[in-house]
């Protein structure tokens, strides 16, 4: 008796990312690395929309997260490792290769992870997406030579190099001398500490919190665990900022009583800061969204302040202010530490773009101040032009404004702060410290002027 013909047997379909302990963090952090490496989405995007993230639980939540960041991190480096285990490139068709080679390499290469658990994972990992299925083998055998060589091919490497884009060391190397620059890209390897400013008592709650108190006032911890869960969250004591995101506020002295406008206000840390020292404060920003989070914030402190949804190059509002604080968008490429795709999503072009705003904004801002008031221009960016060279050419243009150099006494002392045009400039390399996860803050560019009375 003749038998029927077998159907062909389906290929076999890809592993759910929930049936392995470990792998849907590690599911959750290639797709976030794929979206900011091939679709070009910024990383805070990402962690606080992305659907899987939200459904882990607090300790993969964390896991995910640090794969992503150290990835980021280290991007440089290994595409390099990865490029010379696989001659040919990585194959066509399959994103999810790159995103499990990716997730695997940094686990074995820089986390506490045993190498076989990181291999066995990127091999599940790939095989869930139906395009990399069948490059299971090229992953597993890929990373099992990182394991056994990718310590020791690395051991020379220029790591710092490798994981700055050439376009931004040679921008550094210019600005700061090629020493400094190196500095700069060495601080943006590691994570960077937990900084949070406090309404009162700064000493009191660093020793309560278990941190340290630097020397502009600034409290820092470790990053650990859930913001929210830290003591004094809840009530209001403090907001998370950096240590140098927070000194241009202070630029601008006793503000009790006195009418400031904050412009480009969100994320509303220095709206806080000055709320908190008595001003009268009108924050401004184009984003509703962003502009209802600052509000948010501000009522979880107990603090107030107007709030205005409204282009800050068009807004005029209650003119003349007694002061004006511009934090103008910028490149950002200050602050790497905390946001290690930046170098990976902006280029030259974005800072020649970004750099005409800037002037827009800042002449403007010089309309809004009352004759005798101070403007506080700053930015979060490494970048001449959207610093020293914005200041310079309003200035040129402006003959009603001047400079007001800043003293080291109006940053605790910190006068290697100071440029010798009396401007602010703080670097990614500076505070060094024994942990590299304790030093450093962002690099950040101020400048103080005043309006003609």
């Amino acid at each position: 008796m003749s038998r029927a013909p077998r159907s062909p047997r389906p290929p076999p379909s890809p592993r759910a990312p929930a049936a392995v302990p470990g792998l849907p963090a590690r599911h959750v952090a290639a797709d976030i690395l794929a979206n900011v490496l091939r679709k070009g989405r910024p990383l805070d995007e990402q962690i606080d929309g992305h659907q899987g993230l939200a459904t882990l639980d607090p300790r993969d939540r964390a896991l995910a997260r640090q794969i992503v960041g150290l990835a980021l991190r280290r991007l440089g480096t290994l595409r390099l490792l990865l490029g010379e285990m696989l001659p040919q490139g990585l194959p066509d068709g399959a994103p999810a290769v790159e995103s499990a080679l990716l997730t695997g390499a940094v686990q074995i290469l820089w986390m506490d992870v045993p190498d076989h658990a990181a291999v066995d994972l990127a091999v599940r990992l790939v095989r869930t997406d139906r395009r990399g299925l069948h490059f299971a083998g090229l992953v597993n055998a890929v990373l099992r030579r990182v394991a056994r060589e990718g310590a020791a091919m690395l051991a020379d490497a220029d790591t710092a190099a490798l994981d700055t884009p050439p376009w931004l060391m040679a921008r550094w190397s210019r600005s700061y001398g090629a020493e400094t620059a190196r500095a700069i890209a060495a601080a943006h390897a590691h994570e960077p500490a937990l900084d949070l400013s406090v309404k009162t008592d700064a000493a009191g709650w660093a020793e309560k919190l278990g941190g340290r108190l630097t020397p502009t006032g600034t409290v820092r911890l470790a990053a650990r665990g859930t913001v929210a869960q830290l003591d004094g969250f809840a009530e209001g004591a403090w907001w998370v900022q950096d240590a140098a995101a927070a000194l241009p506020a202070k630029l601008l002295g006793d503000v009790a009583g006195r009418s400031v406008a904050d412009l480009c206000a969100a994320p509303g840390g220095k709206t806080a800061q000055l709320a908190a020292a008595g001003a009268k404060v009108t924050a401004v920003d184009r984003s509703a969204p962003r502009l209802e989070r600052l509000a948010q914030n501000l009522a979880r402190l107990g603090l107030s302040a107007e709030t205005v949804v409204a282009d800050a190059t068009q807004w005029t509002g209650a003119a003349p202010f007694d002061a004006v604080l511009l934090d103008a968008p910028c490149s950002a490429t200050g602050t790497i530490r905390r946001h290690p795709d930046i170098p990976w999503l902006k280029g030259e072009a974005d800072i020649a773009a970004l750099a005409a705003l800037q002037r827009r904004l800042l002449a403007h801002a010089a309309s809004l101040v009352k004759p005798g008031g101070a403007i506080v221009y700053c930015t979060c960016s490494l970048e001449d032009e959207e610093g020293p060279g914005a200041v310079a050419d309003v200035l040129a243009a402006t003959p009603s404004l001047r400079r007001l150099p800043i003293r080291p006494e109006g940053i605790a002392g910190e006068s290697q702060f100071i440029t010798a045009d009396g401007d602010l400039r703080t670097l990614p390399c500076h505070w060094p410290d024994p942990e590299p996860r304790m030093a450093g803050l962002d690099g950040f560019f101020a400048a103080r002027l005043v309006r003609a009375g």
